[in-house]
């Protein structure tokens, strides 16, 4: 298959549902880990369709959404107390922080810009020689590559105003500490396709002897995850546990060397706190010492305490896959996105938001069809 629309064919997809439903016997708990999947899944009314069987839960794959409220509370503080150029994605923006979001410092006058990529920030410090420029790297093992490459084309350029403020975060690491959790219900994983494109899938080869649960690198195309159910299904009903390739059009077994390069020749693995989720070992990337000049929270001497966060909101139950976005007494009431009690409520990987701006397609008819 070449084409997009051929990842979206109605035939096909009913053809996996026929077999998915023959498939299954038993109740299975399966985790999509990216929230990219989670709304293809939701947008899509896959999750209508599936087999009553089938409890489909939502993991911590949406890196806005697990970016601790300490970091967005220091990229806000950089933006209006040291009056730096703050630069990110724009669903940054409107995640809250401990008092208010980038998008109301944004209001009352400072100068943070929505970006496609870090090497616009380089051009924006190129361009303003008289200012600093932080761009905020959020992201998981994906945008890692990109962001690294901007510190490096900014040390060849000999930049002395640009500098990130890292929040990168690792699945494995996170996959290791929901299925360590008590409370886990998980069986079988959907793993994020374009994160294995950069880092392949030897590390869960691991997780997967140690667990016992199958894991299945998957693509975000309707077709890509109705293959991918349907072949952590079959595992499960046969007692297997291993690890499978659905996406190989475009993840290989060692990824992409080159970008794993670039990614070590300027981060480091380090312990890293998750939003709702408390501090997983080895599970995000922080700027070694010798790009200590491109990292900004060295750069600045930023020291914001800890916050605790907001009683109100679910989001570490949701992401955990305890709870689901309609579970939570808040959901479409107190939290809308217009005004978020927390991130998975803003991100355009966010789970409630996916509940929110679908729910019709969960509700809909049984002689739905995928489109």
């Amino acid at each position: 298959m070449k084409y997009l629309t051929e990842y979206r064919d109605p035939e096909l997809a009913q053809r996996y549902l026929t077999e998915i439903h023959k498939a299954v016997t038993r109740t299975w708990t399966i985790m999509e880990v990216c929230g990219g999947q989670t709304h293809s899944l939701v947008k899509n009314g896959i999750l209508a369709m599936l087999p009553k069987e089938i409890n489909m839960v939502h993991g911590p794959g949406c890196p806005v959404c697990v970016t601790p409220l300490n970091l967005i509370d220091k990229a806000v503080y950089l933006a209006e107390e040291k009056g730096v150029i703050l630069c990110s994605y724009g669903d940054m923006l409107r995640v809250p922080g401990s008092k208010r979001s980038l998008l109301e410092s944004k209001a009352t006058g400072a100068d943070v810009r929505v970006l496609y990529s870090p090497l616009e920030a380089v051009n924006i410090a190129q361009q303003n020689p008289d200012k600093q420029v932080v761009f905020f790297a959020v992201g998981f093992e994906t945008t890692a590559p990109a962001n690294a490459l901007s510190v490096i084309h900014a040390q060849q350029l000999k930049l002395d105003n640009y500098s990130i403020l890292a929040s990168h975060v690792l699945v494995p690491p996170a996959i290791q500490a929901l299925m360590s959790d008590e409370e886990c219900v998980v069986e079988g994983f959907l793993a994020a396709g374009h994160v294995c494109t950069i880092m392949g899938i030897e590390e869960y080869y691991p997780l997967v002897e140690k667990f016992n649960v199958p894991i299945v690198v998957t693509g975000f195309e309707p077709i890509d995850l109705l293959q991918g159910i349907l072949m952590t299904v079959q595992q499960l009903e046969k007692g297997e546990a291993k690890v499978e390739n659905q996406y190989a059009r475009m993840v290989k077994e060692k990824g992409n060397k080159r970008a794993m390069e670039t990614i070590f020749e300027v981060f480091e693995v380090t312990d890293r706190m998750w939003r709702g989720m408390d501090v997983i070992p080895t599970s995000g990337y922080e700027v070694k010492a010798t790009y200590s000049n491109f990292d900004a929270k060295k750069k600045f001497k930023v020291n914001i305490p800890e916050v605790p966060e907001n009683k109100e909101c679910i989001a570490g139950a949701i992401m955990k896959g305890i709870k689901k976005p309609f579970e939570c007494p808040n959901f479409g009431t107190k939290c809308k996105p217009e005004m978020p009690l927390g991130a998975p409520m803003v991100s355009s990987e966010g789970a409630c938001a996916a509940y929110y701006h679908f729910s019709d397609m969960i509700n809909q008819v049984e002689d739905a069809t995928v489109v």
